[in-house]
């Protein structure tokens, strides 16, 4: 099928059209500015069309059998006019075309807020197009980087306490973006009837409330129980301003979805179940997509796969389709120095580090992390190193452990001192000419929770000692071939 996407460079489009692309589809991608599609890893498999829904697109259309629309614009102060202009402009110019079908992924119908008033109006102009329309109508979508999911993740992460408006009580069915993503590319080919014009509701096997998510999240991610306390007098208005402030989702973003919130959205029926089969093994389970959800940003953060060992990791990573506050809290130092000496030089200081060579700055400071490591029941500085000079996958290294090495080129350790969080320290050596190279220093830290955040503000003042001193001075035994034998 010739399928062209509307919004490929959104969270919904950016992940639908390798899927389209897997099935053997031929896939054409209508964005406003095409540049946005230069980074993602099928940009040279697709056709890459310049063009707004809300303009002139005769000619895009021609040839498509199927056309997504996907486009909301969510954050525009009048974002329901300008969602209904673009619908009827769609729909116009794909009667025109003799689109074969339009599939548009909407939200729950019946909302009296002006996000779920908007998708239903969108819904009901492509549906009176004249051309066969599939809607699939989704209330909260689980997934790494949409906006729905990154706001139940900030809000649980950062407050152990909440007091909360009384429609976290309302009841919500979450879906999960991988039973969106089979949805959509099913809705292309699988068996609908071709002349099929109608909306389905989707979502998946759970329903819970608000309150009840935050705590499943809790639980999934490894937090202590949340204290939820509703209270009446925060209004959705209210609501808005406060997750803007919590969450980095943007307000003009936020305040629809607290909306929307406010009233119920569970499926009224799965009749999409007889022309798209459910799995054998059922639809995904929250708990299951939170921690899909949780991996992916975990893994995308510090990509850990021996396929994807590059600097920056190539894959794995929020995609750049997903919005920029996307995929989470990740607090990062990065250092780089030019070095006197070739790649493979630098290297060897890289490679030897820790256990008697120690750690290049500040002796006393990794001392005394180390001993305070040993107080609270860590491993501490003690388990040195297996070989002085060589290291491999899953040595320990003092109170790291070698989760990746490229010889030459990359030593990845994650850290098993307690924290209250998850750290890596990645250290990296670039040739750039046969008598010089570049040594690459990053240190990230996912926080874990409130104390996550406040531990990573109380060491920060530090850094610029700690891992400054130890790019500074890995440089300087690299340049002179005399390992520091300095802690």
């Amino acid at each position: 099928m010739r399928c062209l996407v509307t919004g490929a460079t959104g969270y919904v489009g950016g992940r639908l059209v390798p899927r389209l692309l897997a099935e053997g589809h031929e896939v054409v991608c209508l964005s406003r500015d095409p540049r946005r599609l230069r980074d993602v890893p099928w940009a040279n498999r697709v056709g890459i069309l310049a063009g707004d829904v809300s303009g002139r697109i005769d000619g895009a259309f021609d040839g498509a059998d199927v056309v997504y629309y996907l486009v909301h614009s969510l954050g525009h102060r009048d974002f329901e006019r300008i969602d209904r202009d673009a619908a009827a402009n769609v729909a116009s110019a794909a009667r025109r075309a003799g689109v074969g079908r339009i599939v548009y992924l909407g939200g729950p119908d019946g909302g009296s807020s002006a996000h779920l008033r908007s998708r239903t109006e969108v819904a009901r102009i492509l549906l009176a197009s004249g051309v066969p329309t599939i809607v699939l109508r989704a209330a909260v979508i689980i997934g790494s980087g949409s906006a729905s999911f990154e706001m139940l993740r900030y809000l649980t992460e950062r407050l152990p306490v909440m007091v909360t408006p009384r429609w976290v009580r309302n009841r919500i069915q979450p879906i999960a973006i991988r039973d969106v993503l089979r949805y959509l590319v099913a809705a292309a080919t699988e068996g609908f009837p071709a002349a099929m014009n109608r909306a389905f509701d989707i979502g998946g096997p759970d329903v819970f409330s608000y309150a009840e998510m935050m705590q499943r999240y809790a639980a999934v991610a490894g937090l202590r129980r949340r204290v939820i306390l509703p209270v009446r007098p925060l209004t959705p208005r209210l609501s808005a301003l406060w997750v803007g402030l919590i969450t980095p989702v943007p307000h003009a973003i936020a305040r629809p979805l607290v909306a929307s919130l406010v009233h119920e959205a569970v499926c009224r029926e799965h009749d999409i179940a007889r022309h798209v089969a459910d799995p054998a093994d059922g639809l995904t389970s929250v708990d299951t997509a939170l921690h899909l959800a949780l991996r992916r940003i975990r893994d995308g953060q510090v990509d850990t796969r021996c396929s994807t060992a590059t600097w920056p990791p190539a894959s794995g990573e929020p995609l750049p389709t997903d919005p920029r506050w996307s995929g989470g809290t990740a607090y990062t130092d990065l250092r780089r120095r030019d070095v006197d000496a070739p790649a493979g030089q630098l290297w060897q200081v890289i490679e030897a580090i820790g256990g008697e060579h120690g750690w290049y700055s500040f002796p006393l400071a990794w001392s005394v992390r180390g001993w305070l490591d040993r107080l609270v029941g860590g491993v501490g500085l003690r388990r040195g190193r297996r070989h002085p000079h060589r290291l491999q996958v899953g040595d320990a290294l003092d109170f790291w452990r070698v989760e990746e090495i490229v010889p030459g080129e990359l030593l990845r350790l994650r850290a098993e001192m307690r924290l209250p969080g998850r750290a890596w320290l990645e250290m990296r050596a670039e040739p750039v000419t046969a008598d010089h190279s570049r040594y690459h220093q990053r240190a990230v830290f996912l926080p874990r929770g409130l104390a996550g955040h406040a531990y990573w503000a109380a060491v920060t003042p530090f850094h610029a000692v700690v891992f400054g001193g130890m790019a500074r001075n890995i440089s300087h035994a690299a340049s002179t071939a005399i390992p520091s034998r300095r802690r």
